[in-house]
């Protein structure tokens, strides 16, 4: 009897789960990095804070902090917070750019989306070389 009611409405899109109605674009791409970025350099800060207030405290703290950041985990924290650090930079360059009316095009949008992955990665090898 329930069934007898019932109408048939569009699911809403993400909802469908066999076709892909929107497609990815690196507008929102770069929207959402920006955001995670911002929060992900976070975590490069923690373990830089946890490390020095381990040195504060004593050889023995030192000693287990400095281990983890000095090990692969530490490495791998610390290269991602690099990134996420040029990433944002770029990202905070790009929105500069747009305040003052320009770049606003969406072909120009597009290119300096592009601009903040490729130059985020580059910028953050560059460094990674020089230090």
């Amino acid at each position: 009897m329930a069934d007898s009611n019932r109408v048939d409405r569009p699911l809403s899109p993400h909802l469908t789960t066999y076709r892909i109605i929107f497609r990815p674009q690196i507008t929102s791409f770069s929207s959402i990095m920006i955001r995670v970025t911002g929060i992900g350099m976070m975590f490069g800060v923690l373990l830089a804070v946890w490390w020095l207030l381990a040195a504060a405290l004593g050889p023995e703290a030192f000693a287990t902090a400095d281990a983890v950041a000095t090990s692969w985990f530490g490495d791998l924290v610390f290269t991602l917070s690099l990134l996420a650090v040029w990433y944002h930079y770029l990202g905070g360059l790009r929105h500069l750019l747009w305040d003052t009316g320009r770049g606003l095009e969406l072909r120009t949008v597009e290119l300096l989306g592009w601009g903040c992955i490729i130059g985020s990665v580059v910028l953050t090898i560059l460094t990674l070389i020089v230090i």
